[in-house]
Parts: structure tokens; C-alpha cells; sequence
């Protein structure tokens, strides 16, 4: 089993059932109240931990106790803290998250503590890059730090795993020539290429743009409609299984953090890409982020049920 690290935010999410997403000018009354551990760098690692994977999170939390509540969940699910940093200087990051009757969701992000993993915080745990087979990021802490971080790990011969999530207006080529799978949904496609997302030859031509930037591969995943894969040799849709969805919240931190422990197994892309459908499946049949990520054990079970891989 190859050693996975993940960089990326921690949060402590605060989540309101609505009837619907409020609209501009718009207040709606909540119909529950939850607060959770997320993050999206958080989320990943958690996922990367409960699917059996060797996991090691750098991140950074506010000396405010709730950063300290969403370690304590990460060690429960088998993940190195112990590089955290914790400063005196903000709060923990928070996401307010609405989530309507039928699972769609909005989302509000205050940094917090998370701006201070930063380029310096970064380079001064290089070691931990250096101890990893694998490395997955997003961009919701500084991405000038992200961006160096995947610079060194490509450059000692290590397997880049990026979801461009949030999304920037752009993403330097440079940085895209560092990265061997690149993670965009549908949206974050379209913000990074122009394409169109209507059609699935707007997707292909979208991954395509990615490829001829730079890319090493390009993951697209399609909510309901699965995810499309796409390389210099290929381009292959694999469907999702269809559930009830109760909740996308964490749905594409569960399927990146399937897709880094697969590839960690030594999965080739295809069965990886399939194990991360089932796993972010299951993901969006649950309420909450981390609340919400299958155990290996439940996606396996998911996968026999159906006729396996």
C-alpha cells in the first residue's frame, strides 16, 4: 500500500436544511441544524483514511477547540495529524452550508485558520511530501502553496492528484504540467476551458483543452451521470449507480479520496474511477460531509451487491 498525503483546508461546517436555496433578497427559515466536521482537504483525507488507505493531512486549525474536533474525527479514521498546524492568529475555518429537500447544496466558506497553510508552512514539511507515494490537493487554502507543493512532489517523481476545487479564474500551465490527474465537476470545467458542458462532446473537448495545456489525465465527474475519463490514448464514460439522494455535500471529496487509495492499491484507472463511483454513491445516500463517507467495508459490500467491478 503506497503512502497518500493530503493538503488541504479544515472547517467546521455549520449546516441548514431549507425547503430551497434561499435567492437573492430571499429569508427562508431552517429546518435543522447541524454542525459537522468538513473541509474539503479534511473531507478528502477522511475519506482516504475510512477506505483503508495510509494517510498523513497537513492542514491548519485556530486555537478555538473546533479545529481540534475535526482532528479528533481524522484520527478516529486512522489519519496523521500530527503536522497540523495550529495558530493563535484566526479562527478555524467555517462553511455555512444550506442543503434543500432534494440534496443540492450551497456553500459559504470563511478561511479562517486556513490561510496559514501557506507556501512557508508548506515547504517547512517537505519531509512529509518526501515520505509520499501519492499527493492530493484542492484550492480552497492559499493556492500559491498548493502550487509549490505540487511542483516538488512532481519533481521527486510523485503522483499528483489535483481537484481544482473552488476554482480559480486559471491555472498556470506550468502547475497543470505538474499534475497527473486533474479532478474537475462539470462547472469547474467549464470555468478552466470555456467549453460547453451541455453535451458530452462540450465535456470531451473540455478535458481535451486540459490535456493539451499540460494534464497528465482528466477525471470529469458528472454528478448523477458518473465521470468521464479522458487521456492522450482514450476518452471512456463510466455511469453511476443510482440512489436516493439525501445530500451531495461531500459526494467529490469521497470520490477523490477513493480514487488516491485505489491508485494507492495499485488499481489501474478504470477499476480506481468505478470504486470511487460506488464510494461517492453511497456518499450522496447520506446526510452530512464527513458524516456521509462510507467505510471500505460498505463500499465493497456495495460493489458485490451489484456485480463487483
Amino acid at each position: 500500500m503506497k503512502k497518500i498525503l493530503v493538503i488541504g483546508s479544515t472547517n467546521t461546517d455549520f449546516v441548514l436544511k431549507v425547503g430551497a436555496i434561499p435567492q437573492v433578497g430571499e429569508t427562508v427559515m431552517s429546518r435543522s441544524f447541524q454542525q459537522l466536521p468538513g473541509g474539503k482537504g479534511a473531507n478528502q483525507a477522511y475519506a482516504c483514511g475510512m477506505l483503508g488507505g495510509r494517510v498523513t493531512f497537513l492542514s491548519a486549525i485556530g486555537e478555538d477547540g473546533l479545529g481540534g474536533v475535526v482532528m479528533e474525527n481524522m484520527r478516529r479514521a486512522h489519519v496523521e495529524t500530527r503536522y497540523i498546524r495550529t495558530t493563535n492568529e484566526d479562527s478555524t475555518g467555517m462553511a455555512v452550508i444550506c442543503v434543500d429537500e432534494t440534496g443540492n447544496n450551497s456553500i459559504v466558506v470563511v478561511p479562517g485558520a486556513n490561510l496559514y497553510c501557506d507556501c512557508g508552512y508548506l515547504m517547512d514539511h517537505r519531509d512529509a511530501i518526501d515520505m509520499c507515494d501519492i499527493l492530493l490537493v484542492q484550492l480552497e487554502v492559499p493556492v500559491e502553496g498548493i502550487f509549490s507543493a505540487v511542483e516538488y512532489a512532481h519533481k521527486r517523481g510523485k503522483t499528483v492528484i489535483l481537484n481544482p476545487a473552488p476554482c480559480p479564474d486559471s491555472i498556470p500551465d506550468d502547475v497543470l504540467q505538474n499534475v497527473d490527474y486533474i479532478t474537475p465537476n462539470e462547472t469547474e470545467l467549464q470555468k478552466l476551458t470555456g467549453c460547453r458542458m451541455d453535451c458530452p462532446e462540450g465535456v470531451r473537448e473540455g478535458a481535451e483543452t486540459l490535456l493539451r495545456r499540460g494534464a497528465g489525465q482528466v477525471i470529469v465527474t458528472l454528478g448523477s451521470k458518473g465521470a468521464m475519463f479522458c487521456n492522450d490514448s482514450k476518452t471512456e464514460h463510466f455511469p453511476a449507480w443510482q440512489v436516493p439522494v439525501a445530500d451531495t455535500t461531500a459526494a467529490g471529496d469521497t470520490f477523490n479520496g477513493a480514487i488516491a487509495v485505489a491508485l494507492a492499491e495499485g488499481k489501474g484507472i478504470e477499476e480506481a474511477i468505478r470504486f470511487a463511483n460506488a464510494a461517492s454513491s453511497l456518499a450522496v445516500s447520506r446526510k452530512g460531509a464527513q458524516t456521509s463517507v462510507p467505510s471500505r467495508a460498505e463500499v465493497d459490500k456495495f460493489m458485490n451487491d451489484r456485480g463487483g467491478i
